[in-house]
Parts: structure tokens; sequence; C-alpha cells
């Protein structure tokens, strides 16, 4: 089987280290490299956060720092999930790993157009990175075999009633991505929430027994406490792993074509992401929108991608 390639682009965050492990670990990926957006916490903490993951699990992957701030609107960060460094929980030894001085957004736009259009984009937190390079690059566009990305919802938000934090965070970039043309797979709220982390599933990595064990363990251990006190989940659920769960196993999720568009008018559904589940529109579909997964299937995913290291 040939291997998918993949650009990585997050902003580490729980999930997104969750997303790392996988990618990096499983035969069937190519992780080409990963770029860092500002989302869960400010760029310089988000770049932090990935090379002290990369380098916890020895992920020899190059981290290319990208977009400081949205494109247009002001700042959010989710520190009330995430905490004050954005990967609160794990205790890191000291940093020697170094980010590459050439931008993310430079990175991705000068792979596409050096690629056979086989490189898959995995945005799993805001798509400013994403966007601005199809801004300042719109060539890559038909470069881009596929956009697989977590961030929306068909349903509720969880950053406001409408909106998904990373489509919040970002509004205008996600506009411009999902009316790129690009093939879109989006694994939103309705499907990611599904995949929460109870205690169990904690202790079953746990007793795996190695370093990506532990780390999923002090990981999802911190975000139990915020998960319950923010959104009443009984646990943290690893949203962005979904991606990579998804591009290892497509059959482990049900999908649906959709039409869908944000909403950037600046009122109580900034951010939301209109999708249109029974095609009242009757516009061509836009995005595959994921609604459920088998969730014993994709935790035992996860336990085979930690046993890998």
């Amino acid at each position: 089987m040939t291997k998918r390639k993949i650009i990585l682009d997050c902003d580490p965050g729980h999930d997104d280290a969750i997303a790392m492990l996988m990618a990096n670990a499983h035969p069937d990926i190519d992780l080409l490299g990963i770029t860092i957006v500002a989302g869960n916490q400010t760029l310089k903490k988000t770049v932090h956060n990935g090379l002290n993951v990369a380098q916890l699990l020895d992920i020899n992957t190059k981290i290319y720092p990208g977009m400081p701030q949205p494109l247009v609107r002001e700042q959010v960060v989710a520190g009330n999930v995430h905490g004050k460094t954005g990967l609160d929980g794990p205790v890191f030894p000291e940093l020697h790993r170094t980010a590459e001085k050439e931008n993310g957004v430079r990175f991705i736009i000068n792979t596409l157009l050096a690629s056979d259009g086989d490189i898959t984009l995995v945005p799993t937190g805001p798509l400013t990175n994403i966007a601005t390079a199809m801004r300042m690059e719109p060539l890559i566009i038909p470069k881009i075999k596929e956009i697989v990305l977590m961030g929306g919802a068909y349903g509720t938000g969880n950053f406001t009633p409408s909106a998904e934090f990373n489509i919040f965070a970002d509004p205008e970039a996600a506009h411009v991505v999902f009316k790129s043309g690009a093939p879109i797979v989006m694994m939103g709220l309705d499907l990611t929430n599904q995949t929460i982390c109870t205690p169990d599933i904690i202790k079953r990595m746990e007793a795996v027994g190695n370093k990506a064990g532990k780390l999923f363990g002090d990981l999802l251990r911190f975000t139990l406490k915020t998960q319950f006190e923010e959104f009443g989940l009984a646990a943290g659920p690893i949203h962005d792993a979904t991606t990579i769960g998804y591009l290892i196993n497509p059959e482990l999720f049900d999908m649906q074509d959709m039409f869908v568009e944000v909403d950037i008018n600046r009122g109580p559904s900034y951010g939301r992401t209109v999708c249109d589940e029974n095609s009242v529109l009757g516009k061509p579909t836009n995005a595959k929108v994921g609604k459920s997964i088998d969730t014993a299937g994709f935790f035992d995913l996860v336990e085979q991608c930690i046993r890998m290291y």
C-alpha cells in the first residue's frame, strides 16, 4: 500500500499532540512536515508545545511556525480547555529541539507546487495557514489531493452556541478554504465528541507501558477536568486525532456529502459551519462531513499507534 503523504497543520493542543503521535507512528502515513498555527494558544506557545511533543516521541519531522494571528478577527485562545501553556498536564524535559526558520505557509506552498498532486493537508487548528497559502499562491489549490480537517459542527458549537473553536478562531480563513474548491473532509464536533477518553480508556493506553502511553495519560487526565467543567462532557474527546484515524481507516467513519459554508457575519452565528444536511439549497456538495465513528475501532487504532513507540 502506498503511504498517504500529509502535511499536519496544528496548534498543539492536547488532541493535536495525539494526532502528531499517530501520524508519526503509523506505517500508512508519510508525515512530510508539521506546520504550526496560533489557536489553542499563541503561536509562541503552540510552537513550543509541538517541539516538546516531537522531542519526547522522537518525531524527526521538521516543524515550521506559521501564522501568529487570524486573518481579520481579534485573536482568541482556548486556555479554558488547554490551560495557560496550551498543553497543561505533561511535564516535559528541557527542550533542545528547534523550529525551522522557513515559515510554515511558505513550506506548504513550496511542497505542494513541487508535488505530483498527491499530498493531503491535515489542519487540526484554525485554518489561517491554509487560507494564507491559498491566497498567496492559488496554483497550489489544484495540487491538493484532499483537506482532512478538524473543525466545525452541523449541530451545536463548543465556543459559542453556533461555532466550534477552530472555525470561530478564524472564520474568514475557514471561509476561504471551504470556498476554494479543494476536496474537503470535515471532522466536526458531531463526530469528534464521540471519542471521549474516559478513565478506562486512559488506563488502557497507559498500560502499554511506553513513553507514548504515558504521554497519552498525562494529556487526557488533564482534559478530564476541563472538558467536564466547560462542556459537561464525561471526559476529553481527542477531536483532532480523528483526522489521522480517517486517513488510516476511513471505514470506521460514517460520512455524508454536504454543501458547507462558513458564516462570517459578525452576529450570533459568526463562525458557524452551515451544513446543508438535507440539501435544501440544492447546491453542489463541497465537503464530506463526519456523522458517526466506530469508537471501539478508533481506540483500537490509537492503541496500535501507541504500541509502535
